[in-house]
């Protein structure tokens, strides 16, 4: 059967193969995004909207180290996807297991980092007197749970690597409404505010965390194979190759929200609370488009593995299709009910200025889902076949863009250059992406 499912992605029409893969993930991101922004509509209609500006405030760092999380999974899973389409079952398992071990040790290290920095970064970045004490309580939770977060990310991606997007899919709805239960019960019934809001995230992460383990455990022990190393260093360091570009490319969304929180706090709590509410829904709006790319990535690394680089073509064009597809739908829903959805986030009346904000920005935004689709896919092949320097250029250049427009034009567009410099960002990490595909280097690059 595991047989049967490598081939699935390394012969025939891909077209099946990949919307099959591509669909749980897409709405397996949905569920992600939504029990997030589930916190953000209880607290700021429960607590009030200094709440959800604090909680927004805390977003941008807790969503660089979800990247940072999202991305070492993502980077690990090349190898281990490469190795799986090349059969080569003693080493994929090898991989995955060194995989483990090193997240567990890399995602202790950084919760004690982010205990330590907690109040500092705040500091650094502006924060509102008004809101950064429960900002403050919000992320020193969070922190205490990020050996979940790391190791719930990198069960995702092992089972994605292997072709199975459906359990990570089943794990999230469940996280998903788990997260819900409990942010009613801390938020609404105990009134634990912001707090109740970390706590409930951190619990769902943990028990997400502990199911996925056993079913992963139960899945390669179904894969009969020989002894395997449970620790390798030559592999580990082929992952990390893989990873530390794909971790920056991962974090450049974060890192740019993070620099660019920085400006938009300088414009008060009501702009501030308008935003937040606006990059909630756009982190749910862009999850198709990134999970496409992410199943371009492991199509691509599987055929890379089974020395078929000559299939990339089929999958580049369906996946282009299916991002530009989803990005041009959501456009076209925001324009029409962009306000009705940051309106959930607080009250019709007393925050109807910051639901203006938010409203405009999410229309502006919606209009270039289709560039930020194609430059995720075309990054994807990047990704899936290792050639991680143009990988990074293409990171790299959408995240300078963005920050040089935000920083220079900010203060003489009252805020509204944020409007343009994602868009503006996009099109020039698809550009360059699109050149390296089209110049063929990227063919000639494998782990295995």
């Amino acid at each position: 059967m595991e047989k049967d499912k490598r081939a699935g992605m390394t012969i025939g029409n891909p077209v099946r193969p990949l919307v099959l893969f591509a669909v749980p993930m897409i709405v397996g991101n949905l569920f992600q995004q939504f029990y997030n922004i589930i916190d953000s509509i209880v607290v700021g209609n429960v607590v009030g909207p200094d709440a959800l500006a604090a909680v927004g405030a805390s977003t941008t760092i807790t969503m660089l180290f979800v990247m940072v999380a999202i991305g070492t999974g993502i980077g690990f899973s090349v190898v281990i996807s490469q190795l799986y389409g090349a059969g080569q079952l003693s080493k994929m398992k090898t991989a995955i297991s060194t995989a483990l071990i090193s997240v567990l040790v890399f995602s202790a290290a950084l919760s004690v980092l982010g205990l330590i920095i907690n109040r500092g970064i705040l500091r650094l970045m502006g924060t509102p007197p008004e809101v950064f004490e429960d900002a403050a309580v919000y992320l020193g939770i969070y922190f205490y749970g990020f050996i979940f977060l790391f190791l719930y990310n990198i069960f995702s991606s092992i089972f994605n690597a292997l072709g199975d997007s459906v359990k990570p899919l089943l794990f999230l709805v469940f996280s998903s409404l788990l997260n819900i239960g409990l942010d009613l019960l801390f938020v609404v019934e105990f009134r634990m505010g912001v707090a109740g809001v970390a706590w409930a995230t951190l619990i769902a992460q943990g028990v997400s965390a502990a199911l996925s383990f056993c079913f992963l455990m139960a899945k390669l022990h179904r894969m009969e194979t020989g002894a395997y190393e449970k620790f390798d260093w030559t592999v580990l360091g082929n992952m990390v190759k893989v990873a530390i570009p794909t971790i920056v490319q991962q974090s450049i969304v974060s890192v740019g929200m993070l620099l660019i929180q920085s400006v938009v706090n300088r414009f008060g709590a009501t702009f501030l609370a308008g935003y937040t509410a606006a990059i909630k829904i756009d982190g749910i709006a862009i999850v198709p488009m990134v999970a496409v790319g992410n199943a371009m990535s492991t199509y691509v690394a599987q055929n890379m593995g089974a020395r078929k680089p000559e299939r990339v073509g089929m999958g580049y064009r369906i996946c282009l299709m299916l991002g530009a597809g989803f990005g041009l739908l959501i456009a076209v829903i925001f324009h029409f009910c962009g306000e009705a959805f940051v309106g959930l986030f607080m009250d019709s009346e007393t925050g109807a200025e910051a639901i203006a904000i938010g409203a405009k920005y999410l229309s502006r935004v919606s209009l270039f889902y289709f560039v930020m689709g194609a430059m995720n896919v075309s990054n994807g092949i990047l990704r899936g076949a290792a050639d991680m320097g143009w990988f990074l250029a293409s990171s790299l250049a959408n995240l300078a863009v963005r920050v040089i427009l935000t920083y220079s034009l900010a203060t003489i567009t009252a805020g509204m250059i944020i409007m343009w410099a994602n868009p503006i960002g996009w099109a020039i990490g698809l550009i360059i992406a699109l050149s390296r595909y089209l110049q063929g280097g990227w063919k000639k690059k494998r782990i295995v």
